[in-house]
């Protein structure tokens, strides 16, 4: 993905009618990957007077989705599931997301402040958990 096609598909289509709808007390926020701070996505974001989080360059430990992809991919692993057409794999993961237990969820939530700790603890880079 490049910062261009992220612009295009993820903000333009996605956080900027979300920041629309929350308004002025929106805040954004992405990882440090390449295609997310890209000068042209600077550039949008500006624009749009989307203000983003300001976000240690390796600490994807502290953004929550990312182990939340990580439940839905070993569950997607765990009931082998293999998907021969996009519709089949968009039902397998909406069935997989729908059936995450909110308890994963509250634990990933609950385990925040220690991630903080961790990430200070390591300046900003991967934490050992």
């Amino acid at each position: 993905m490049t910062g261009l096609m992220n612009w295009d598909v993820i903000l333009k289509q996605h956080v900027r009618l979300f920041r629309g709808a929350m308004g002025a007390e929106f805040l954004f926020m992405d990882d440090n990957a390449h295609p997310h701070r890209a000068n042209i996505v600077d550039e949008c974001l500006q624009s749009e007077n989307i203000t983003r989080t300001d976000w240690p360059t390796y600490s994807s430990d502290l953004n929550l989705i990312e182990h939340v992809w990580d439940v839905l991919g070993r569950r997607i692993v765990e009931h082998q599931l293999h998907s021969t057409c996009l519709p089949e794999l968009r039902r397998a993961l909406l069935y997989e997301w729908c059936s995450i237990p909110q308890d994963q969820i509250d634990n990933l939530i609950l385990n925040m402040p220690r991630r903080c700790k961790a990430c200070i603890a390591w300046s900003g880079r991967h934490t050992p958990y």
